[in-house]
């Protein structure tokens, strides 16, 4: 009989710590106890104080077709082409027969992942950037490899470390435009550099619509012309602030370009996830998400000049250059780590936000901020914040 000790009863894939860090620790103690937090690190566009097109929405869910069934690996024609038509608006030409719909961006990344690696093959993705790769990865037995961005005014990709660290193992290079949380764009020169090393290349641009002013040095999205392989991912979750709609989307271009969607639509057709009400109001969602884009334009811009404007008037911290995103980097006083500063502005003043680590950050000490709060309690907390800096250092 075999002992139940040495029974392995769930996948090693699953080997992160669920027990909660000292941060989201004390956030629990304090809810539990009533307290008003002041959140500076909110992400969800629904619980950010935005306007929707409440009547047009709805209406746009309720179209009788999604009664019958009638699925299509790739996604609804009608959905692709209202994808086609979002890139067309920006001076981008994307044929429906380029893009295959997803449930989300992460999604894309999984679908991907199951494309273009084997169990233990190698990802290259950004750092500092969102914190999901590595989960993402280890659902699909791929082993994640991280490039350094590197700040001296700007950030830029350190292509020498990016070369130093690709193996024979090595299967795509994944970059975020604009990066999460650092705001920086691709730009036309590093996507230059980029194709040079031959690897297909996952481009993340679902905060590309949020520029916090024109550049033509950037690249906004890679989803035209390549000479390598490459996906471009997008979504509803950033581009109309609906991330429960659940709809994102894969746009491939480069060589081998059909033979990936073949492989994409093989994939895609085993899960079959996107759902056909949602597809049928994509272009009604699509038309309608300017009006909650502009506001999300409005609000992060106001929360960004109000930071400058805060720290101008003489402060410890520095605001780090973001060109687009939802969020801003403060560069705090290095007499703690941002750890502490984190759990003491929520221990002391209520006020919750990131550290640095969690994005992967080399150096000490940082802090993210979601410009995305509404601006109230954005400039609140922020003041919280710079009165703290200011006793303590």
């Amino acid at each position: 009989m075999i002992s139940a000790s040495i029974i392995r009863v769930f996948s090693s894939r699953l080997k992160w710590d669920s027990h909660p860090n000292p941060l989201s620790a004390l956030l629990a103690e304090k809810r539990r106890k009533g307290a008003a937090i002041v959140d500076l690190t909110e992400s969800n566009p629904t619980h950010a104080g935005l306007h929707y097109p409440s009547s047009e929405l709805p209406a746009a869910l309720a179209d009788p077709r999604a009664l019958r069934y009638d699925p299509d690996p790739r996604g609804l024609l009608s959905a692709r082409e209202a994808v086609s038509q979002y890139y067309a608006q920006r001076g981008v030409e994307v044929p429906p027969s380029r893009i295959l719909l997803t449930a989300s961006t992460s999604e894309a990344y999984s679908y991907l992942f199951k494309l273009l690696a084997d169990p233990g093959d190698e990802i290259l993705v950004p750092r500092p950037s969102y914190p999901l790769f590595d989960y993402l990865a280890a659902m699909e037995s791929v082993c994640v490899r991280q490039y350094p961005l590197r700040y001296d005014g700007v950030w830029h990709i350190d292509f020498l470390a990016l070369s130093s660290t690709i193996t024979p193992r090595t299967r795509a290079i994944v970059v975020v435009n604009p990066n999460n949380p650092t705001g920086s764009y691709l730009k036309r020169t590093e996507w230059e550099r980029l194709q040079t090393f031959g690897l297909p290349i996952l481009s993340d641009e679902v905060f590309s619509d949020f520029a916090f002013s024109p550049d033509p040095a950037r690249l906004p999205t890679l989803a035209d012309s390549s000479s390598v392989l490459t996906f471009s991912m997008s979504g509803l979750s950033k581009i109309a602030g609906l991330p429960q709609m659940k709809l994102g989307w894969i746009a491939a271009c480069g060589p081998d370009h059909q033979a990936a969607l073949e492989g994409l639509e093989w994939i895609a057709d085993t899960f079959l996830s996107v759902s056909t009400p949602v597809q049928l109001a994509l272009p009604r969602i699509l038309a309608a998400s300017g009006i909650v884009q502009d506001q999300i334009r409005r609000q992060t811009r106001a929360n960004l000049e109000h930071l400058r404007r805060a720290l101008a008037a003489g402060s410890p911290c520095r605001c780090l250059t973001a060109e687009g995103g939802w969020y801003a980097v403060l560069e705090v006083p290095r007499i703690r780590s941002e750890e502490d500063w984190a759990l003491q502005l929520l221990a002391e003043k209520d006020v919750l936000v990131q550290p640095g680590f969690f994005y992967d950050f080399e150096s000490e000490a940082f802090l993210v901020l979601s410009l995305l709060t509404p601006p109230v309690i954005f400039e609140e907390g922020l003041g919280r914040i710079l009165d703290t800096m200011r006793s303590l250092s």
